[in-house]
């Protein structure tokens, strides 16, 4: 099944063809008629009926169509050409830029996309409205999301911000279907880069993510009271933080898969510390907190977890990309409500 824009140029190129139809047919008719009529003379005249005297007449006629254009309409200069949703062969306009197009098109699958097109692709602002999916609004490059924009889908999802060949990426928010939310920088459609991750619970992630999952160094607020800032590796606390328990306990040291792994001190609500080399958990073997392998790992420890609170904060670029987006999303409502008055 064609597009509506790809059906028009069809029916385009139909026209075309039945005017060449008509135009041979306007030199055929005075052809014949003057071959006959130079024929019925030289009868008259009493010239002899032959092949020859046919074949003169019929040149005579030839001639005096191509040559002197007897009984041939006068051609249009131009055709009257009308678009919708694509562009066959833009024409340059004054300093040299190409003439953009406005339209609807709409897809077999049932999507529709109206707006602002260049060079046969939606370029510009548009909305484009994913069959019982989805909906995006916002700025378009060859075909593709590109630049800011907006985008929800059926589920209760929706993406602000930056865009770049079809993919979120740059600066956006997004709000889950479950009533979470995760505002920081994207790449390539992922979570990746510094951002705040939100969960319904009210428990909250801020820091480094890496392709959608907590990576480098984060603070993580718990929904319990709990709070941990330092290292994660792969989603997981691994590496040298801070764990403040909320009933005021403390540990201080290495981590491995979310568990105390290696060197570190705990601390109990009334001040009482152990310190040593801990396995899954569990203190292994007790040394002291002077100890040069606990006293490295707690420092290394502190150090992680002030790096992640310090770590520069993102709100300001998030708010400027919310901004654009909805700038552009307003612009391609306007551009799809010229495109359907077309």
């Amino acid at each position: 099944m064609r597009n509506i824009s790809s059906f028009l140029r069809s029916s385009a190129h139909s026209l075309s063809s039945l005017n060449e139809v008509l135009s041979a047919s306007y030199h055929l008719f005075p052809l014949i008629f003057l071959t006959v009529f130079i024929f019925l003379y030289l009868y008259f005249c009493d010239e002899p009926l032959s092949i020859r005297n046919l074949c003169l007449a019929f040149v005579v006629a030839f001639i005096a169509v191509k040559k002197f254009r007897l009984f041939l309409p006068r051609r249009r200069r131009e055709s009257v050409q009308w678009f919708i949703g694509d562009v066959e062969s833009p024409i340059p306009a004054s300093g040299g830029r190409i003439n953009d197009k406005q339209g609807v098109e709409l897809y077999p699958n049932g999507d529709s996309y109206e707006g602002e097109f260049h060079l046969g692709k939606c370029n510009g602002s548009g909305v484009y409205d994913f069959f019982n999916q989805g909906r995006y609004e916002g700025d378009w490059v060859d075909g593709k999301h590109d630049g800011y924009g907006i985008e929800r889908w059926a589920q209760g999802i929706r993406y602000q911000g930056h865009y770049r060949r079809g993919l979120q990426n740059g600066f956006g928010v997004c709000q889950f279907y479950k009533g979470g939310n995760y505002a920081g920088e994207w790449v390539a459609g992922k979570i990746h880069g510094r951002g705040v991750q939100s969960c319904s619970d009210g428990s909250y992630y801020v820091g480094e993510f890496k392709f959608g999952v907590k990576h480098g160094l984060g603070f993580y607020q718990f929904r319990n009271g709990d709070r941990y800032a330092g290292e994660y590796f792969n989603g997981m606390i691994n590496g040298f933080g801070i764990y403040h328990f909320a009933n005021g306990h403390c540990y201080e040291g290495s981590w491995h898969e979310g568990t105390q792994q290696g060197f570190g001190t705990y601390t109990f609500a009334n001040g009482k510390t152990t310190s040593g080399e801990w396995d899954c958990g569990t203190l292994k073997k007790p040394l002291s907190p002077s100890h040069p392998h606990v006293h490295r790992s707690v420092q290394c420890g502190r150090k992680a977890a002030e790096s992640a609170i310090l770590l520069p904060r993102v709100e300001e670029q998030v708010n400027k990309a919310i901004a654009a987006a909805n700038r552009a999303a307003t612009a391609a409502r306007v551009a799809a409500i010229k495109a359907a008055r077309y």
